[in-house]
């Protein structure tokens, strides 16, 4: 090991405390921490530092005066779109899932911190009936969007499912996928790969210490997705497999609809090469990124760079002008990313995250301060919009049939294991009496179909449909027309769990 060298090459750069412990540490200690170090790039670690050290000193600048609401040409509704048009766009998109397409790829390098627990969110159990993990209801409705195209098409699509982990999470997802089977689905279609990593820095631009011979690191962000999909070999796979569409979406969304064939056959239909799937916020105040244009390009500008002034302009519709909440679902095509990867990565900036990081002081001890001391530099996934010129596309969801994060504990009034379990529960009752069943209490009276309406029951309506039984309620309506239930009622596909025929259990 050349140690002057590097310690030459770390004061180069004003970081040769990095080496301050070298002769406390073990021969295998010393390794680590040099290997570690020898694989930075400190040029460039020090220009996303001085950039991100630019937007320090400028905390919260407004931007009112450079906003542009979306223009009607590139904006669609599920519920302001028409029978006909719904159809032809889930038809589109199913088309392209049935010729093997379409691909959906999954941002899970979250650790379950905030939930309270140490293992990957996709493993989180919010106790459904089912007890279904996040990983298993997203790979049980990959499975049934498959058999949808199948069935309106006649031809036998494979839909990859692409999944970036982090450091932290990697293993541990590749182990719990192992587990399991796969949930059903071929290995071969199931691919994990890597995001990369940064250190962690002062707010003067150190690196800082975690342990003597461990350097603080942390995730570069979801929009690290187009580095790694790089240098993975994940683009070269895509373009083996004739992928030409890309579904995102993150992992804590208990409600995604994967590869969805509306969003994909909507952004197909207008042309889009990028797009994102939004809710409509619930007040001007929400604390949400808003999809709109700045500078006459799309990107999603954060809450708090925007007034309240701004925040509460309404159309004279009633609406709000910047309405759209971005819920991180989107939609890629393959050629988009290329260009992208090829052209423009150079040009996304890293954004400051202010967090408390675990560091090492004088004595080599490592402390867990309880106010923020330094930073973490981490690049969004909707940075590359503006590079989509005028091929851009907004599909508004229904908050309630499509979005309800997991991030919180029970502890936390809001995006809980508790309201992420209810969201499943009221929509899959809906289905239920969308497709002509009902619900009765105890002493057989209908129960009312709003929640709201039903104070006097302690506990929601629990019903849960296996997504092997129905994607998104299609298929119900000869085995539950007509009849009446009680609480809890779960519908299962044939063969679950051991059973050779679909089955209501209530």
């Amino acid at each position: 090991m050349d140690v002057e060298g590097l310690r030459s090459y770390l004061k180069k750069y004003g970081q040769e405390h990095c080496l301050d412990f070298w002769d406390t540490l073990s021969a295998k200690q010393q390794e680590t921490l040099y290997k570690d170090l020898k694989a930075l790039n400190l040029e460039e670690i020090t220009k996303y530092f001085n950039r991100c050290e630019e937007s320090l000193k400028h905390p919260g600048e407004k931007i009112d005066d450079h906003l542009q609401p979306l223009p009607a040409e590139c904006f669609g509704s599920i519920v302001r779109t028409d029978e006909n048009k719904l159809k032809l766009y889930e038809s589109e998109g199913l088309h392209q899932i049935s010729e093997s397409r379409v691909a959906v790829l999954l941002l899970a390098g979250g650790q379950g911190t905030r939930l309270g627990v140490n293992y990957p969110k996709g493993m989180y159990d919010v106790s459904l009936p089912s007890h279904k993990t996040l990983f298993q209801l997203q790979a049980e409705r990959l499975i049934k969007v498959q058999e949808l195209a199948h069935k309106l098409t006649g031809k036998e699509g494979i839909v990859p499912w692409y999944i970036m982990t982090s450091e932290h999470t990697q293993e541990a997802t590749r182990q719990f996928f192992q587990k399991h089977d796969y949930f059903g689905l071929n290995p071969d279609d199931v691919t994990f790969f890597e995001q990369f990593t940064l250190p962690c820095m002062t707010f003067e631009g150190k690196i800082i210490l975690e342990t003597p011979y461990k350097l603080a690191r942390a995730p570069d962000g979801n929009g690290g997705l187009y580095h790694a999909m790089e240098s993975s070999g994940v683009m070269d796979d895509m373009t083996n497999r004739g992928v030409k569409y890309i579904h995102v979406y993150c992992v804590d969304n208990i409600l995604v609809k994967m590869a969805d064939p509306h969003f994909i056959g909507f952004c197909i239909q207008k042309g889009a090469h990028c797009g994102a799937k939004v809710v409509e916020k619930t007040s001007a105040t929400e604390p949400v990124g808003v999809v709109c244009k700045h500078d006459g390009k799309y990107r999603v500008v954060e809450y708090s760079e925007i007034t309240l002034k701004t925040a509460e302009k309404r159309n004279p519709d009633g609406r709000l002008t910047f309405s759209a909440g971005g819920i991180c679902i989107h939609f890629f095509t393959t050629e988009f990313l290329r260009k992208i990867i090829k052209h423009h990565q150079h040009e996304l900036i890293h954004h400051v995250a202010k967090k408390k990081i675990p560091y090492t002081d004088s004595k080599g001890e490592t402390v867990r301060p309880d106010q923020p001391n330094g930073i973490k530099m981490e690049k969004f996934i909707f940075d590359v919009f503006p590079f989509s010129d005028s091929q851009f596309a907004v599909w508004e969801v229904l908050r309630e049939d499509e979005f309800a994060p997991l991030k919180n504990s029970d502890s936390a009034p809001a995006d809980n294991p508790t309201t992420s379990r209810h969201s499943v529960f009221n929509l899959h009752m809906r289905f239920v009496i969308k497709a002509g069943g009902s619900f009765v209490g105890e002493d057989g009276a209908p129960l009312p179909h709003i929640p709201s309406q039903r104070e006097e029951y302690d506990e929601p309506i629990v019903c849960e449909i296996s997504p092997l039984m129905s994607y998104s309620g299609e298929g119900l309506s000869d085995l539950v027309r007509g009849k009446t239930f009680r609480s809890p009622l779960v519908l299962k596909a044939s063969g679950e769990n051991g059973k050779e025929s679909m089955m209501l259990e209530h």
